[in-house]
This record gives C-alpha cells, sequence and structure tokens, in this order.
C-alpha cells in the first residue's frame, strides 16, 4: 500500500517541496523576494516559480506588496508559527516568567531550546537597558559561543556534544571559544556553578547569563537567559544576584514542566 501512495503521490510531492523549497528562501537576511531571486535562488524554472507564488499568495503563505512589487511571508505561515510555538510545552510554561524576568531586570530575557547543533529562541522578551527592538523569536545561534548554548549541553558527554559542534568551532569575535579544550572548561564549570555565561563571545559589547531547564526526568530541555550590553549587565558588580534570579526562575519553569529536585536526586 505505501508503494502505492508514493507513486500516486509523486507529483504533488514534488510541488509541495518546490513550493517549501521557495519558502525557505525568505530568511532574516532576505524578507523579501522578487520572482526573478526565487528563480535564481532555487534553480527552478519562471513559470513554475510564478505559478507556485501565485498559488502561495492565494493560500496566505506569501503576501504581494503592489508598490515595490516584492514577496514576503505571508499571514498564513504567522498564524501557523503562532500554533506551534504556543503548543511547545517549554513556552508555555516560561512565557509569563520570561516577560517578569525582564521587566524585573530591566534586561533581556530569552528562552531557548536545542534543536540538533543549534540553539532555538522560544521566547524574547526586553526590558529598558537592552537597546534592542528586533524580536529573536525563531531564530537559531551557535551552542559554543552563547550563554544559553554552552547551558543546553554542559551534562552532555564530550563525545555527544563534541560530535555535535564538529572539529572545527566558529569564531564570532576574538573572545569566542574555539578549543575544544576550553569549551569542556567552561561546560564543567557551569555544571558547578549552575549557570552559564558569555562575555563578547558572540557579539561584542554585549554579555548573557543563562540557567539549564529541566523536565520532569531531571533532563536539560531548556535554557533561560538574562543579556543585555556590558554596562547594564554590570557583571563585575551583578553577576552573583544575576545568576540567582536567573536559577530561580528557571527552576520556576523546569517545575512547571514537572520536574522536581528531591525526586530527581532520590
Amino acid at each position: 500500500m505505501a508503494r502505492a501512495i508514493g507513486r500516486e503521490a509523486g507529483p504533488g510531492t514534488q510541488s509541495v517541496e518546490r513550493a517549501l523549497s521557495l519558502l525557505a528562501e525568505f530568511t532574516e537576511a532576505h524578507p523579501q523576494r522578487r520572482v526573478s531571486e526565487l528563480v535564481a535562488a532555487t534553480g527552478l524554472g519562471q513559470s513554475t516559480v510564478s505559478r507556485l507564488v501565485a498559488a502561495l499568495v492565494a493560500l496566505g503563505f506569501l503576501a504581494y506588496d503592489q508598490r515595490s512589487g516584492l514577496y514576503g511571508i505571508g499571514p498564513k505561515v504567522i498564524t501557523l508559527a503562532g500554533i506551534g510555538l504556543n503548543e511547545m510545552p517549554v513556552h508555555q510554561q516560561a512565557r509569563q516568567v520570561a516577560q517578569n524576568l525582564a521587566a524585573d531586570l530591566n534586561l533581556g530575557a530569552n528562552v531557548a531550546e536545542r534543536r540538533g547543533a543549534e540553539m532555538f529562541y522560544l521566547c524574547h522578551f526586553e526590558g529598558r537597558a537592552v537597546g534592542r527592538s528586533s524580536t529573536l523569536v525563531g531564530r537559531t545561534g551557535p551552542l559554543h559561543a552563547t550563554a544559553i548554548g554552552k547551558a543546553l549541553i554542559s551534562e552532555l558527554p564530550r563525545a555527544e556534544w563534541q560530535e555535535l559542534l564538529g572539529e572545527d568551532l566558529a569564531r564570532y569575535t576574538p573572545h569566542t571559544v574555539t578549543a575544544h579544550a576550553q569549551l569542556e572548561k567552561m561546560l564543567r564549570l557551569v555544571q558547578e556553578r549552575g549557570y552559564a555565561l558569555e562575555v563578547e563571545e558572540l557579539a561584542f559589547g554585549r554579555a548573557c547569563l543563562a540557567a539549564p531547564i529541566r523536565d520532569r526526568t531531571g533532563a536539560i530541555v531548556a535554557a533561560l537567559s538574562a543579556s543585555g550590553p556590558l554596562s547594564a549587565m554590570d557583571l563585575p558588580h551583578r553577576e552573583e544576584s544575576l545568576a540567582m534570579q536567573v536559577i530561580e526562575q528557571a527552576d520556576q519553569i523546569s517545575s512547571g514542566l514537572g520536574y522536581h529536585a528531591s525526586a530527581a536526586v532520590s
């Protein structure tokens, strides 16, 4: 039966794959596209791209701006993304906690989980001292160069995180850790003190402090962070207090996911 379905679904599957390949070309770097750009990016024919784009617009997956002649992500994609996000248990438990933390600390508050070899933002809220206006939700980031990433992999065996990250660790600033031995020391430190730090490893002038979030089994499934400019984070004077608050709030999210430290220890 599976083979018969596969033969019948072949042409339709190809159309779906092509349509999805067009959607995949709309990125943070290229949020709007012309048909000619989609043709060049995907290698599909002009008529095929035009037909698929028209169908995607009709279905609400793309939107067309008549003034600029550019296509962008449509409302249907936003609706589906919202549905998927709201169904995630971590997002459900973390959203209000992160929002309150951002307001209390006057910093950015982020929640992310690991998707393969990257971190994936689920929540992002901004305090007044952050100085950013764009959302991080849905973005990805490196595991080795972020506090959240380090928290996410802090309890993985070295062989496992080394396989995830590969031999070459990308350098984003002169402060980025690119040696596996040095990263291993940092991950051990995360285990010892219960939180991870990142100071200008991903971007100049910014710092982040993150703590793990656990599910009912005690496994790390996400992480919560406070982040912002170096001056606002003021780690020389605030590291201890920030760590206590972030760990406390991460533990609150973990409790909402069914984690109880005493039960995990026993």
